[in-house]
């Protein structure tokens, strides 16, 4: 019964969405105020009722409702609770509720939290929001249902994919799409924009919360996909350029652009058409990610779904939207008329510069995703494009990047000196080039990528921490650190995320430059020695797991000096309902490296395959993706956000004109 109201929620949240997408729109092209006030309850009443499906088809999952189809085959009565829970997301229909969920609760935040929006705006936006929700309410009821009952329910299920019962991978998906859906919200303002035709520095200071919000989820969500690659697969990577990484990646990179050029809008009402260009751009391609993901295209170890007939609903979806929206960019974008002038050496330029490094490198990750596709579809052969093609072409866009932000963020608005520029940033090219020339004496192999990996990454902190210092005034240290406390927290906030940013750089070039390897067929109490520690594996067992068989090696690491710095337990499973195993990397981690052990199939000499890798710095890199959510929710947390643009709705009479308080 709990099932069947779920899909009746569904069907009148479809219903709601259609009245919200329709009625407002024509109360603010006719400006009657009745006809605009009803997106706000609209937008309530419809996350409430996808809310309500989504509480439904996770008491499923919970109680092991196996009358439903897609419990039965994603999940089982001996799961984990933390798993159960999950796989109401880990699946293609689960995940799309999941996705109609937070596009429902992006639109019901605005209508709660955007009383200082004017009207029309706020009816517009609130309308397009809610036509992203027909469209993908439409898809999942007409090809991915949720709720289908069985006929004859099995008495236990097919279990969840065992690549995907791991407490990282439980969370990703959620705060993947916290980020992706999010930028629904900045596409929605971009289209009620054009509609109306215009863009002003209020609109600005609107927009990038939202983006802002997308942004951090995306951050947190690809940084722990990333960090359960690492530990879950066994490969001992943290990134392979798979399609579906580059699906998220890709949405990530515009939205940092976005981000950076709704700051010039804000500021100096200059490239207007290009932030809206970019807001578009942004969610079209996290939907040509749901794309990729859903529909057969590509092979991922974490796709959700093979079946070209939903992808064809999705790329239908993705062609009304992305594609009319470009249309009408087309026809409006002259009226964005730019009121901002600037010299080619003012942070404008530095920010137009930071946007078509970011949106290139973009085009170079999208280019190198789907040709594949491409050559078999257009030249009928079959070409597969991995990490060396992406590293060639990706990284030089990076390096020039990490060269040019700490300059772009010191730069004066409008017209800058390079003397004034160069000389307090000096401090910082010492810095990075101290560290540089540490990195290169301590690393064996000379190859170049350490040590320069090191110096962008110290020249990027050191750069933010420049900045920092540059606008705690003049004066004595005591009295600069005084005035810490009272920076708005954006600048905090962008300082702490461009000093996250350097870390992952440092982390990234660490660990792919300096890391070590070892392969063998290990013996039981037999010793055998890494870099500078010593590797015993002690004793190999059989255990049973709550929905597993498990091969668990003890494995016992020493100095150099004998004394033992942990005792590893790296497992190969096997779940018996999906006759499917899995790798449980065993690793002790530290600040400058981590030990990374992984057990193999037993051999014909009685031995176990092992892998043994040292791998320094690995935890800078999630430790840098952390700093710069951090940096996020600093800049997010700036009261301006909530209160300049009602503000400047004040002011204006209700106009939305700039009236905002300067950086």
């Amino acid at each position: 019964m709990i099932a069947e109201l779920g899909h009746v929620a569904l069907v009148l949240a479809l219903g709601v969405a259609v009245v919200q997408t329709i009625v407002p729109f024509i109360g603010a092209q006719k400006r009657w105020s009745g006809w605009m006030a009803t997106a706000v309850p609209a937008a309530t009443l419809q996350f409430l009722l996808v809310g309500a499906a989504f509480a439904a088809l996770m008491h499923a999952f919970v109680t092991s409702d196996f009358s439903l189809r897609l419990v039965t085959m994603n999940s089982h009565s001996a799961k984990p609770m933390l798993y159960k829970i999950s796989g109401t997301w880990g699946n293609h229909e689960g995940s799309m509720l999941l996705w109609i969920l937070i596009v429902s609760l992006f639109g019901a935040m605005v209508a709660w939290f955007g009383e200082g929006l004017p009207p029309r705006l706020k009816a517009r936006v609130l309308s397009v929001q809610a036509s992203i929700g027909v469209a993908f309410l439409l898809f999942i009821l007409l090809t991915s249902n949720p709720f289908l009952r069985l006929a004859q329910p099995p008495f236990d299920g097919q279990d969840l994919n065992p690549l995907l019962q791991d407490p990282g991978l439980a969370f990703h998906p959620p705060f993947l799409y916290l980020g992706y859906v999010g930028l629904s919200m900045s596409f929605s303002f971009a289209v009620a924009a054009l509609i109306e035709g215009r863009v002003d520095a209020a609109w600005a200071r609107w927009v990038r919360p939202w983006t802002l919000a997308a942004w951090i989820f995306l951050t947190i969500g690809i940084a722990l996909g990333s960090w359960w690659a690492y530990y879950e697969l066994g490969w001992g990577g943290f990134w392979f350029w798979d399609p579906v990484e580059n699906a998220s990646f890709m949405p990530w990179l515009f939205a940092a652009a976005l981000l950076h050029s709704a700051i010039v809008v804000e500021k100096r009402e200059a490239l207007k058409s290009w932030t809206i260009l970019l807001a578009i751009l942004a969610f079209g391609f996290s939907l040509i990610g749901t794309f990729l993901v859903r529909s057969g295209v590509i092979t991922s170890v974490h796709a959700f779904a093979n079946d070209p007939e939903r992808g064809v609903f999705i790329l239908l979806i993705l062609g009304i939207f992305t594609g009319g929206a470009l249309m009408l960019y087309a026809a409006r974008a002259h009226a964005m008329e730019a009121k901002g002038v600037f010299s080619m050496f003012s942070r404008e330029s530095a920010l137009v510069f930071n946007n078509i490094l970011l949106a290139v490198s973009a085009i170079v990750v999208f280019i190198g995703t789907i040709w594949p596709l491409v050559a078999e579809m257009v030249f009928d052969r079959k070409l597969s494009v991995g990490a060396p093609f992406f590293e060639a072409a990706f990284t030089p866009f990076m390096v020039v990047l990490a060269i040019a932000l700490p300059f772009g963020a010191m730069i004066p608005w409008k017209r800058g000196k390079v003397g004034r520029l160069v000389r307090p940033l000096v401090p910082a090219m010492i810095l990075a080039l101290v560290v540089a020339l540490l990195a290169w004496t301590i690393q064996t192999e000379r190859t170049i990528l350490g040590p320069i990996g090191f110096l962008l990454g110290a020249w990027l902190v050191g750069g933010a921490l420049t900045d920092l210092w540059s606008r705690l005034g003049r004066g004595a240290i005591s009295g600069r650190l005084g005035r810490l406390a009272r920076l708005p927290r954006a600048d905090l906030g962008r300082v702490t995320a461009h000093a996250g940013l350097g870390i992952i750089f440092m982390g990234i070039s660490g660990l792919m430059a300096w890391q070590i390897e070892d392969i063998r067929v290990a013996q039981t109490g037999e010793a055998y020695q890494v870099a500078d520690i010593q590797v015993v594996m002690n004793e190999v067992r059989q255990e049973e797991g709550p929905n597993y068989l498990t091969t668990m090696a003890d494995v016992v690491v020493s100095d150099e000096n004998g004394e033992r710095i942990a005792l590893l337990q790296p497992e190969k499973r096997v779940y018996p309902v999906q006759a499917m195993p899995t790798t449980e990397a065993a690793i002790h981690s530290g600040f400058w490296r981590d030990i990374y052990v992984v057990i193999g199939d037993p051999q014909d000499n009685g031995g176990y395959a092992v892998r043994t890798f040292i791998k320094p710095f690995a935890n800078w890199i999630w430790a840098g993706a952390i700093i710069m959510a951090l940096g996020g929710l600093l800049s997010l947390s700036d009261r301006r956000y909530r209160v300049a643009a009602g503000a400047a709705r004040q002011r204006a009479g209700g106009q939305g004109q700039q009236g905002v308080p300067a950086e």
